[in-house]
């Protein structure tokens, strides 16, 4: 709950029931300045998944949509009761927390999303018996207000505009367990989340190395089975993690049969809306037709996202220009491409098209690849990637195309920002109008199938 009231009133020494007006918010002033944080609680059972952190973020929204200075509140300060013999007053353990020698639940947590401390206030809910009565007043200002200038910048309400994008170059290597493959995974997507991405991506075959836990090589319909018996776990893992770690995850590709028992090379994605989309290959290459009798899949859909449709290409479906197009028709503005080459060669097909795919289309194409090696795994033994983040070659975007990228055969992650109005502006107003200037008098592209 919250109220806008002026700073005079709040950024002063008061209690929760003053400023809050006996808990019924009757001190709202629309002309106030500033947001007041009144109520904010996570049930216990649900702690852990970032949900207190998106609360935040929708206060601080709705602050900036409010063009209002800032937000503040009296904040608890549960953890000094049991240091009250290191710490005999509260602001002694408040300068502890600034200078990060103690972590309070509370303030620590506070501070973590953006928030500074300002002084201790006595008497601010007595009732509150693990922090003895004391608050710590909160203060969070609206980044989009000028200070100098008093000007307020506007604030976008469409949250699908902007949208930060995690690759990751990822590295096969042999792993003794499927609990530190899982440890693995989980280390990336928290680096992501805490960049705060809406999506991270994993390469095709990310799964390949579990069968290097068991130390022997297995035949290609050993392996099969083998890989089958982690797909529930898998699943349940990265569906788990897509919450915990409020991001969206592009999670790599699974080997695993479809309902009618053919075995297709499957695109996991885990969204932090909890549910779970998946896309297969529609062209399986010639060593997974050879290897794995890979059928490839009759339906290509965008999937919906909270930052707007995106579409899947695995690794060689990028090299079929018809595919792309058919999910821009859908509406993605983004394409997401985990692949899998074992040399330079097959590394920069997948790119160069890609890169192609962008310009054709006016989209983003972001590609998450392996490096490292399985020698026990079949059609695993070597790998080539330079995973990257792809944009249109236009003046709204980076020079060369590239928004961010890898080395080449290291194991890294590329991070960038990327805008839907600049892409939307250039498909309109660009130096060329690809999806404009198109001749729908002469070609374009049926979808036959699903």
């Amino acid at each position: 709950m919250t109220f806008i009231i002026s700073e005079k009133h709040a950024g002063v020494s008061h209690t929760w029931m003053e400023i809050t007006g006996s808990g019924k918010a009757s001190r709202h002033d629309p002309l106030g300045d500033y947001l007041y944080g009144m109520e904010i609680c996570v049930d216990p059972a649900f702690r852990g998944k970032k949900i207190g952190e998106r609360l935040y973020n929708e206060r601080k929204k709705l602050c900036q949509k409010l063009g209002l200075a800032g937000i503040i509140f009296g904040a608890r300060i549960p953890g000094y009761t049991k240091r009250r013999k290191t710490y005999k007053t509260p602001e002694e353990y408040l300068e502890a927390i600034n200078a990060r020698q103690v972590k309070d639940p509370t303030v620590s947590f506070q501070m973590k999303n953006g928030f500074v401390p300002m002084f201790v206030i006595p008497n601010y809910l007595p009732s509150d018996t693990e922090s003895l009565g004391y608050a710590v007043l909160m203060k969070w200002q609206n980044p989009l207000i000028d200070k100098q200038s008093g000007n307020r910048i506007q604030f976008m309400e469409d949250e699908k505009d902007n949208v930060k994008i995690c690759t990751i170059n990822f590295e096969q290597r042999r792993i003794e367990s499927f609990e530190e493959f899982q440890s693995i995974l989980e280390y990336f997507i928290g680096v992501a989340s805490d960049y705060h991405c809406d999506f991270v991506t994993f390469p095709e075959f990310v799964t390949m190395s579990l069968l290097s836990i068991d130390l022997q090589k297995h035949s290609p319909l050993k392996s099969l089975e083998r890989l089958g018996e982690y797909t529930e776990r898998f699943i349940q893992f990265m569906n788990d993690a897509a919450v915990r770690f409020n991001i969206n995850i592009i999670g790599g590709t699974h080997l695993m049969k479809n309902e009618q028992g053919e075995m297709q090379n499957i695109c996991f994605v885990f969204l932090r809306d909890g549910s779970v989309h998946k896309q297969a290959k529609i062209h399986p290459t010639p060593s997974e037709r050879n290897w794995w009798d890979i059928k490839g899949g009759d339906s290509l859909s965008v999937i919906n996202t909270d930052k707007g449709a995106i579409g899947i290409l695995i690794c060689y479906d990028s090299e079929f220009p018809e595919l792309a197009r058919h999910l821009v028709y859908q509406g993605a503005k983004i394409i997401f491409v985990p692949f899998a080459t074992d040399t330079r060669q097959g590394f920069l097909r997948v790119r160069y098209c890609s890169m192609a795919r962008a310009v054709e289309n006016q989209c983003y194409m972001v590609l998450s690849g392996n490096t490292g090696n399985l020698p026990r795994v079949h059609n695993m033994d070597i790998n080539y990637a330079q995973s990257s983040i792809l944009t249109p070659s236009d003046f709204a975007f980076s020079r060369d195309g590239i928004a961010a990228e890898t080395e080449p055969n290291t194991e890294a992650v590329a991070i960038a920002d990327l805008s839907i109005t600049d892409l939307v502006k250039a498909r309109n107003m660009g130096t060329v109008l690809n999806l404009k200037d198109r001749r729908h008098d002469l070609y374009r592209v049926s979808w036959l199938g699903k």
